[in-house]
């Protein structure tokens, strides 16, 4: 029996093992299996995969996507790039685990916003600095959009919410939301702008899936933006992990 996993704390809401169950099972994959590891210390790492020999692959998620990357014996380019990760593959050689690590979060964005972005979202504003928004900086500057953060406390290289200015508001039309703020079970809370301002040239992203439409996202559409959630980007870094495992 091949083990696939999810580390990170807590796992309270996990995608990844129902799409993975549910995907093993409609494919009649019947030798893997996909379980939830909840360590709050990613020092537990090597002692979850000295008891899981049956380990071939991981997902992680908050609060060890950058914590991890000290136990990794190799680093995808993109993921060092990003400095955070969340997908590892993991081989076994001589009965030694070689864990090397790669940032799916970064694709499953990339694609799932490519077929949405206009000629007018030259700039984006992104709430949220955490392992999340360091895979949305990237394929920004990929795909060469500016970006300005915004935090709720003082940070190197971002601004606060209350500085954002009206000129700000319509000169960035792309808005993406990095924070939990909207995840169940706090769907009343939302990234602090004045949506008054958001207009149909805009479209506002969210990672947060869990609801499907969320507060932010609801404020944004009643202005006229177009609006997209997290689970498109879920399910292509899904199977990117799942193509990465399988190399």
């Amino acid at each position: 029996m091949k083990t696939y996993g999810l580390i990170g704390y807590p796992l309270s809401h996990s995608f990844s093992k129902k799409y993975f169950t549910e995907k093993f099972h409609n494919e009649g994959i019947t030798d893997h299996q996909y379980e939830l590891f909840p360590i709050a210390d990613i020092k537990l790492l090597p002692d979850l995969l000295s008891e899981n020999s049956s380990l071939c692959g991981l997902n992680v998620t908050i609060p060890h996507k950058v914590s991890v990357l000290c136990y990794l014996n190799e680093i995808d380019e993109a993921a060092e790039k990003i400095g955070a990760i969340n997908c590892i593959s993991i081989r076994n050689f001589e009965g030694e685990s070689y864990l090397k690590g790669y940032n799916t979060d970064a694709y499953g964005f990339e694609e799932s916003l490519k077929p949405l972005l206009g000629p007018q979202h030259t700039k984006a504003l992104v709430f949220g600095d955490g392992g999340a928004a360091k895979a949305v900086k990237y394929v920004l500057e990929k795909l060469d959009i500016q970006y300005q953060v915004v935090v709720r406390t003082v940070a190197p290289d971002a601004i606060l919410y209350a500085e954002i200015t009206p000129e700000m508001l319509s000169s960035h039309k792309l808005l993406i939301n990095t924070t939990p703020l909207g995840m169940s079970p706090n769907t009343d809370t939302f990234p602090d702008i004045d949506y008054r301002l958001v207009g149909k040239e805009h479209l506002a992203y969210d990672l947060v899936y869990n609801p499907l439409e969320t507060a932010f996202l609801v404020k944004a559409a009643a202005g006229g933006a177009k609006t997209k959630n997290g689970l498109a980007m879920l399910h292509q870094q899904a199977e990117k992990a799942w193509a990465i495992w399988n190399k």
